[in-house]
């Protein structure tokens, strides 16, 4: 069982040891699951053009001067700024750069700049650098806009993408040759802030925190990610205009235009992205990853791992499956807590290897149990009483393998004349009688509850209180005797032969149990009161008596016995008080 442990607790490690490509995807998926939902801050807007719209002004993109009519139309409505998601790399063929440009100053207002991998970059943000070796995330390059724009403010739009494809974590800044360059939704809030740099706090393992100028620090990873709250941003249009007192995100959903990006709550268009991370920088207690989440998640696996090994490997089958089950929603109840509290710290796959690890013992531990109840079933199926067995087999502990000191009552019994018979009587005959002398006692001694031990040729072995305790097993050893004479005068009946049996009890302490070679024993039991009933069984034929009984059993049971001369025995240097039946009470 151990080996088994052992090993099953390494295998499931390694997936966690080395971050394997599932384990990732179950911890990312997790979290998407539980993570706290917030509501929206209010600050933001979402301004999508409509395919309905393009179809309006004869498609995109739009001409600057029709831009700068949406812009001017959006701040009379009341917002508080205006950022562009859209690129303008080329002059406009319409010569509205100048009006736009004009339309802009009018207002907070950002423009973006897309992700390209085409080496270019643009003027760095300014950058305060507390801590050595501050680095975040390599840009591979923008598409600039116009350089008419070159003095609004802009930001980098961008959405890396996790291991399995989805947008969780975004660059507050991202790093190019020369400096830092600023996320879009790190830029509005800038602006808004009316700051001119920023602040990024970091230590020897990379970036921890990055400040605007006028907001709280913001909690970052070590490439300066933050994790995304996807903030139900509200959504308005050119015709509803519902943007009072908020800054406005404006791009296109029209299909086509812009590429949508997946994430764990759908596709999404670039500037429902960049709202999401403007919304996640000003949610104080917003969800990350620590450093020591994969150390921590090491420790909890190995913790819960040892006491769902202990539950399932120690407990009662029935104890195991509650209370492993409550450890294992414990775990998952935990594990979720702690998620919602803003810690990023995976538990699924403790919670798996849990389950895992709890059924491979509570399954082989049931095996065990199956195989010990069948060789219970085997052993004594044919010397006890059927309902002592199943109580053997609900029960294994009743049967101590190995050998107990016990005290019970041992009751021998021989066919008489075995061998002028065996000389007299076909093999055939010899053979049938003997069975059907054997059947009465066995019958005789499982209806009192005894345990037939064994039989040697035509002599039998029996024990009263063992494997099973049993009540006035004295008592029960002299009625099983008298029933036995009783039942082969009966048998004697319908006999052409008739037989006699010899019966010798006594009671005492001896060693009980499994008993032979590592390869083949039996169960049975030795002891000076064993010995002492064999030999009263021998001597009822020189004493003239069919049923002989020892002292022990004498002083103890319930029988009016008569006292017979003491005897010697074979084995004994005094001589025996010895008993036989008078009477019942």
């Amino acid at each position: 069982m151990k080996k088994v442990i052992f090993i099953l607790f390494i295998i499931l490690a390694l997936p966690l040891l080395f971050q394997l490509y599932p384990l990732q995807i179950l911890k990312l998926q997790t979290f998407d699951t539980f993570v706290k939902k917030y509501d929206p801050s209010g600050n933001f807007v979402v301004l999508n053009i409509t395919q309905e719209d393009i179809q309006k002004s004869g498609g995109w993109p739009f001409p600057r001067q029709e831009l700068a009519q949406i812009h001017m139309d959006i701040l009379e409505a009341g917002a508080m700024g205006v950022g562009w998601v859209i690129s303008l790399p080329n002059p406009d063929r319409f010569g509205g750069d100048e009006m736009f440009l004009m339309a802009l100053d009018y207002s907070p207002s950002i423009l973006t700049m897309f992700e390209y991998d085409n080496g270019e970059y643009p003027p760095t943000s300014g950058t305060v650098l507390l801590g050595e070796n501050i680095n975040g995330i390599m840009a591979k390059g923008v598409v600039a806009n116009d350089p008419i724009f070159i003095d609004v403010p802009q930001g980098l739009s961008t959405a890396p993408t996790e291991i399995d494809n989805l947008v969780r974590r975004m660059p507050l800044l991202m790093q190019t040759p020369d400096g830092f360059v600023a996320s879009f939704g790190t830029e509005v809030l800038k602006v808004l802030a009316g700051a001119n740099t920023y602040i990024i706090k970091g230590d020897d393992n990379g970036m921890r925190q990055i400040t605007v100028q006028g907001l709280p620090p913001v909690d970052v990873d070590n490439l300066g990610r933050k994790w995304i709250s996807w903030v139900d941003t509200p959504q308005t249009n050119l015709q509803e205009l519902n943007v009072a007192h908020r800054f406005v995100f404006v791009s296109v959903n029209a299909p086509g235009v812009f590429p949508t990006v997946a994430t764990p709550v759908g596709l999404l268009s670039p500037h429902e992205i960049q709202a999401a991370l403007a919304e996640s920088i000003l949610i104080q207690d917003s969800p990350y990853i620590p450093d020591w989440a994969i150390a921590a998640e090491l420790v909890m696996f190995a913790l819960c791992l040892i006491i769902v090994s202990i539950i399932f490997g120690y407990l009662g089958m029935t104890q195991s499956l509650i209370f492993g089950g409550l450890f294992m929603a414990a775990t998952f109840i935990s594990g979720v807590y702690i998620i919602k509290t803003g810690y990023l710290v995976d538990f699924s796959w403790t919670f798996v290897s849990e389950f895992i690890q709890g059924s491979a013992i509570f399954y082989v531990r049931f095996r065990e149990q199956y195989k010990l109840r069948q060789q219970i079933k085997k052993q004594f199926e044919h010397y006890l009483d059927p309902r002592q067995v199943k109580q053997l087999q609900d029960d294994p502990s009743l049967l101590k393998l190995g050998g107990e000191k016990k005290y019970c009552s041992f009751l021998f019994t021989d066919l008489r004349g075995f061998t002028a018979l065996s000389e007299k009587l076909p093999p055939e005959e010899v053979t049938e009688i003997m069975n059907k002398t054997l059947t009465v006692q066995v019958n005789a001694v499982q209806k009192l509850g005894g345990m037939t031990d064994k039989f040697i040729g035509d002599a039998g072995m029996f024990i009263f209180g063992a494997p099973l305790d049993l009540e006035d097993h004295e008592t029960k050893a002299v009625q099983a005797a008298i029933d036995i004479q009783k039942g082969i005068a009966e048998l004697n009946k319908t006999l052409s032969t008739p037989v006699a049996v010899g019966v010798g009890t006594q009671a005492g302490f001896a060693c009980i149990g499994n008993m032979g070679s590592e390869s083949r024993f039996d169960y049975s039991a030795i002891g000076d009161p064993v010995n002492t009933a064999a030999r009263l069984e021998s001597a009822t034929k020189e004493v003239g008596v069919d049923i002989l009984i020892g002292e022990n059993i004498a002083k103890n049971c319930k029988f009016a016995l008569k006292s017979l001369k003491p005897i010697n025995v074979k084995g004994k240097k005094k001589k025996l008080n010895i008993y036989t039946v008078k009477e019942s009470i």
